[in-house]
């Protein structure tokens, strides 16, 4: 009623109430008493008379229009039976300014009648446009030449040309056929073929002139149904839900099977829908758009289409362009540019070519289909499918290939065509950690880290370049750390992903960044001018952008709500945000993670990950597997990386901290491992290694090679803060000439590493060609671990077996050449008094060993000293090498005259784990020392003690090794011949060889003592032993640090907790569970080996002690020979680096840019001449 209110002179919409009362007396006058002036269009309409001016109000008659009062009177009384075929004439006022509207008959194709409803608001004065126009053709006349347009500008002319106004609308089809579906938006011309064609069977005309409900209910209602419709208003492409259209529609029945349609123009100049050139973009498509546009493809013109003839009520139409060779971009030759640009992939739009060859798609590799049973013929297409595919182009594949498709991919694989069942079980071999690095692999060239200075989240690397966003999107050069374009995105505005947009050819990548908000926008931000040279606004309607991807030289936009834009190369060859995206794709929402695999999308939405295979010309269907993969015990997918070394497998990182890998070919769960306790953030392959970055803020490096895999690398990144990403750059070689990885963590820190690990190739292949440049020799090495409970060696004399127990032990050593005491609780630990005055007690600051040392230490000590002069022979004399004590803890060290001057560096330290690292009642004594040129290490420990306290023990034993407690070695030579692991001699993993004894305290789980009992009186110990803590540790926590450390065998009953003085097992209250708490572990890589290990009878305590037997294999090493040997390793690793330089760089230019392996080829060895001397 607006648009009728403002044709009027006063423009007012009051009027009085006798004027509408003299109106409805005189509607019913003959039609002789109107105007007699004729209208301008060839059909005649219905004419009114005006009723006459009533006294009250003369001026008000002659100024309201025709279309007021007949919508006023249509209000209350029924159409006459003549109103149907001849339609609505003007007034002779509006003679010579006609409305917009056709003034022609209108005869509907069909009719369908449908309960009576409320007639509406009819306003005859709505604008109609070509779109509109397609709903209701008229099969009598068919205008040849446009009409001049009225004069009145129209409210909303781009309103009905929006792509998805018209699907709201029932189609024109005959009821008896099949149900209406609501056709695409069609051009002047292809409706006049059809009338043309359906003209000669149209039913004639049905009187409706008492039924005003059937003008509301007709197929393909004419403009005037359509606007007097309240409702439909509100159905617009902007206020619908995705449901609505779904409710209130049938979906199309089953159509046959199409045939091939002669293939068009590229799909980035003209698409299907396309819009004039001076209208707005279109809306995100309905959900039903798709369907709707398939039956428009079901009879695809005979003839390209020409401009459609325009009618009066509206402006023309532009004229679609034709399918030529102009029509298309045309590719820039690459014999003459160099770098060549960027050349035409198989299965996409070339660039030189103005149309698609639909026969690349089919010889795309088959994917394993959605369709279960791949005997049948497909189905028809569906407006709600599963794909949620939006297609914006009218080029398909016939159905026939996609049949063929669906059945040699059943055949090949009919086992795997709905996804994996998750069936893989976690596997128990955990990543060996015997071998663990802990050196940070700095990058030796550019900047080793760089501060961002604010909350970063986002990052994105092309060799030189590394791109970092959040609340700003910073870019920084790599060389120098320099800041070089800075972007601030407003209040409430953040950056949500970014990443570097393809170049026209290979110099030209890293210069332009594409940039997705929380708003749905996504910018392109240009690095050297520091500008914004395109943005598309809202192109995710209010869906946060959470993921950028690059694919050649496309760009794949995602949002939170599924919604995928595929943006591919325009005339130049990249992607140009000025276009629209060539195809939309709907995706399952819940994203949290993704990346793409050859010509796939991996798509993980939790547990679950789902394939789906965009494409840019829409000729496939997207979604590749019915159901979505999972694996069964693990956790929400959160990263994901492929290795260029294992190709054909797909790993995903997950929240557990287990990594799970799936197979490309059959997408099947090769397996689950478990790799770590804590979350996994990100994941990233490089060469034949995994890197995985960890909420812990550590990194690790894997080595899949091996099964178990090896953990070949694992450093604090980022302290304290969690790793969030890790990036491979895989432009770094061809631009900077080394291989990076970046990682940037929660403390806003953006660090680089050396991808190559060359510190770490170096000091392993020293390792291994150690013999050439070494002379190795074997010590013996005796360990005894003994919780003494308090007692004094005066205590053993109460005994005959235990007054015999060191000289026994001594005697039977084969005189070693060095000796390890280590005990435990020499001091009453339960005597509090005793306890507040060592926790309590000032300490003098410069006393002397002997004075610190209490007299229980003393005693022990001197026991000792003596023992050894009495009981050894007497041509091996022994010198005490140090002792250490740590409230209880005692560690007492001899050694041979004739080892003693091979001996230096001599140092020792020790670890408080009591009272949360206050108290030494728990802890370890840690000795260290150097045999010629191989580092040894003892560790004496004491850990938590409780039947449950098995997690506090892990702790503790992890708190230990962790410690940086001893001196650090400067010498760098010295820490490569001598010490392992990327250490420098601080930690206690750092040691070539290493021995570590004490009361671990671990206790056998989930039986009773009573069971515990029996076993052990039947000598069933393997029962036991398989539930015993530390072995159970072992095997189920990849997290147990004393997973790098190996045990013999144990063939001995369990040494705690025995009666005092007696060989019962606990009988007090407690009654405590026996259980193998004294233990001896050692890690030397293969140079330790154990030759016994066993228990002794000693009665004065409720632990038994425990020795054993080791041969150590110390190393000399000669200067000269050491020095070729180094020399050999780096020309080793030299040419290592040119090999995996041509890989990378090959990679980088066929599987990143898109060049062929000709150019590819070319490219690096220019690039290799050109970085030579």
């Amino acid at each position: 009623m607006e648009s009728g209110r403002r044709d009027g002179p006063d423009g007012s919409s009051l009027r009085p109430v006798s004027s509408l009362l003299s109106h409805f007396e005189n509607m019913n006058k003959a039609p002789e008493e109107s105007s007699p002036s004729t209208p301008t269009s060839p059909a005649p309409f219905r004419q009114r008379t005006p009723s006459p001016k009533p006294p009250p109000v003369p001026d008000t008659r002659p100024t309201r229009p025709k279309s007021i009062v007949f919508q006023e009177g249509s209000k209350l009384k029924p159409q006459r039976p003549s109103a149907r075929e001849q339609g609505l004439a003007p007034r002779p006022s509006q003679a010579s300014n006609p409305p917009p509207l056709s003034p022609r008959p209108i005869r509907p194709p069909a009719v369908l009648i449908e309960p009576p409803h409320s007639p509406g608001n009819r306003n005859v004065t709505s604008y109609p446009t070509p779109s509109t126009r397609g709903l209701n053709p008229d099969p009598t006349k068919t205008p040849v030449t446009p009409t001049t347009p009225a004069t009145r500008p129209s409210k909303l002319s781009s309103r009905p040309t929006t792509p998805n106004h018209e699907t709201r609308r029932p189609s024109p089809r005959p009821a008896g056929s099949q149900p209406p579906s609501p056709p695409p938006p069609r051009r002047s011309v292809e409706l006049r073929r059809e009338r043309e064609a359906r003209a000669s069977v149209l039913p004639p005309p049905i009187n409706r002139a008492d039924k005003p409900s059937a003008r509301l209910s007709t197929i393909g209602d004419n403009v005037e149904t359509k606007q007097a419709q309240p409702k439909a208003e509100t159905r617009g492409p902007f206020s619908s839900s995705p449901t609505t259209a779904l409710e209130n529609e049938e979906s199309p029945p089953a159509l046959p099977t199409r045939p091939l349609r002669p293939a068009t123009h590229a799909p980035s100049i003209v698409r299907a829908n396309t819009l004039p050139p001076n209208s707005f973009d279109p809306p995100p498509s309905h959900p039903t758009v798709p369907g709707k546009r398939r039956d428009l493809e079901i009879n695809p013109p005979s003839k390209p289409p020409s401009a459609p003839a325009a009618s009066s009520d509206g402006p023309a139409l532009p004229a679609r362009p034709p399918t030529t060779a102009a029509s298309a971009p045309r590719a820039v030759s690459t014999s003459t540019v160099k770098p060549p640009l960027r050349p035409a992939r198989n299965g996409y739009p070339a660039t030189d070519h103005p149309s698609i060859d639909t026969s690349a798609a089919t010889q795309q590799p088959k994917r394993i289909s959605s369709n279960p049973t791949a005997q049948l013929v497909p189905p028809p297409p569906r407006t709600h499918t599963r794909s949620m595919t939006v297609d914006r182009t009218p080029e398909r594949t016939s159905a026939e290939p996609r049949e063929s498709s669906r059945k040699i991919s059943a055949v090949e694989n009919p086992n795997n065509n709905e996804g994996s069942t998750g069936s893989s079980q976690p596997t128990t071999a955990y990543p060996d950690t015997s071998r663990i690095n802990r050196r940070p692999p700095f990058t030796k060239h550019g900047a080793p880290e760089i501060y961002t200075k604010y909350d970063t989240r986002k990052l994105d690397v092309c060799g030189e370049y590394v791109c970092t966003s959040g609340h700003l999107t910073r870019v920084w050069n790599m060389y120098d750390g320099e800041l070089l374009t800075s972007f601030a995105h407003g209040e409430g505005i953040k950056a949500t992903s970014v990443a570097f947009k393809p170049g026209v050819n290979v110099d030209e990548e890293g210069l332009r960044i594409w940039i997705g908000n929380n708003n749905g926008e996504v910018m392109e931000a240009d690095v050297a001018t520091q500008s914004i040279v395109g943005s598309k606004t809202s192109i995710h309607g209010r869906y946060e952008v959470i993921k950028i991807l690059r694919h050649f030289n496309e760009m794949w936009t995602l949002d939170e709500g599924g919604t995928l834009h595929v943006w591919g190369p325009d005339s130049e060859g990249v992607p140009n945000l000025n276009n629209s995206p060539h195809q939309t794709y709907r995706l399952a929402k819940g994203h949290t993670f993704s990346m793409i695999v050859g010509e796939q999308l991996w798509y993980a939405t939790g547990k679950e990950i789902r394939v789906y295979a965009p494409t840019l010309d829409g000729s496939s269907q997207v979604q590749v597997l019915m159901r979505p993969l999972y694996s069964e015990g693990a956790g929400e997918v959160t990263s994901g990386a492929v290795l260029k070394s294992q190709p054909g497998k797909i790993f995903f990182g997950h929240a557990d901290g287990k990594v799970s890998i799936y197979s490309q070919k059959d997408y099947a769960c090769l397996g689950v491992l478990n790799v770590s306790t804590y979350k996994i953030n990100s994941l990233a392959g490089v060469g034949n290694y995994i890197w995985a970055a960890y909420n812990s803020g550590k990194i690790s490096v894997y080595d899949v090679r091996s099964s178990p895999w090896t953990v070949k690398k694992e450093w604090q990144a980022h302290s304290d803060t969690p790793a969030l990403k890790l990036l491979t750059d895989s432009a770094s070689f061809y631009r900077l000439g080394r291989q990076q990885v970046l990682s940037l963590g929660a403390d806003n820190v953006v660090r680089a590493w050396d991808g190559l690990l060359e510190d770490d190739f170096l000091t392993d292949e020293m390792k291994s060609i150690d013999t050439q440049y070494c002379v190795f020799e074997d010590i013996k090495v005796q360990a005894m671990t003994w919780n003494a409970g308090a007692s004094t060696p005066s205590s053993l004399r109460y005994d005959e077996a235990d007054a015999a127990f060191i000289q026994n032990l001594l005697r039977s050593s084969d005189s070693p050449d060095i000796l390890v005491f280590g005990f435990q609780e020499l001091v009453d630990l339960e005597d509090k008094t005793a306890t507040a005055k060592r926790l309590f007690k000032s300490k003098k600051k410069d006393a002397t060993d002997q004075e610190r040392m209490s007299h229980q230490y003393r005693d022990w000590r001197d026991f000792l000293v003596r023992s050894l002069d009495d009981y050894m022979p007497a041509d091996h004399l022994y010198h005490l090498l140090h002792t250490a004590t740590l409230v209880g803890l005692f560690t007492c060290i001899f050694v041979k005259s004739t080892l003693r001057d091979r001996i230096r560096n001599l140092s020792s330290a020790d670890v408080k784990r009591g009272m949360g690292g206050l108290h030494g009642n728990k802890g370890a004594i840690v000795v260290r020392f150097m045999v010629d040129d191989t580092s040894l290490c003892f560790i004496n420990c004491h850990l938590a003690a409780g039947q449950s306290q098995a997690n506090s023990r892990h702790n503790d034993i992890a708190a230990i090794l962790d410690s940086s407690i001893l001196p650090v070695e400067p010498d760098p030579v010295v820490r490569i011949d001598s010490y392992i692991g990327g250490g420098d001699g601080s930690m206690i993993l750092d040691h070539e060889l290493c021995l570590l004894n004490g009361d671990l305290n671990y206790r056998i789980d989930t039986m009773s003592r009573d069971t515990v009992v029996y076993a052990v009186k039947a000598g069933n110990l393997p029962k036991l032993l398989e539930r015993d803590q530390l072995l159970v540790a072992r095997r189920r926590n990849p997290a147990f640090r004393l997973r790098a450390f190996d045990e013999m065998p144990i063939q001995f009953a369990p040494t705690y907790k025995y009666d005092v003085g007696t060989d019962n097992y606990d009988t007090s209250d407690k009654k405590r569970a026996p259980a193998w708490c004294d233990r001896l572990l050692y890690r030397g890589s293969g140079r330790i080996q154990q030759l016994d290990y066993r228990r002794h009878e000693v009665r004065v305590s409720d632990h038994r002690p425990v020795t054993g037997r080791f041969k150590f294999t110390v190393k000399r090493i000669s200067p000269q020979k050491r020095s070729l040997a180094w020399a050999h390793c780096q020309q080793k690793f030299e040419d290592l680096k040119v090999k995996e330089a041509n890989e990378e760089m090959l990679f980088y230019l066929m599987n990143v840019i898109g060049y062929d392996l000709t150019i590819s080829k070319g490219l690096v060895k220019d690039r290799l001449m050109n970085r030579r001397p």
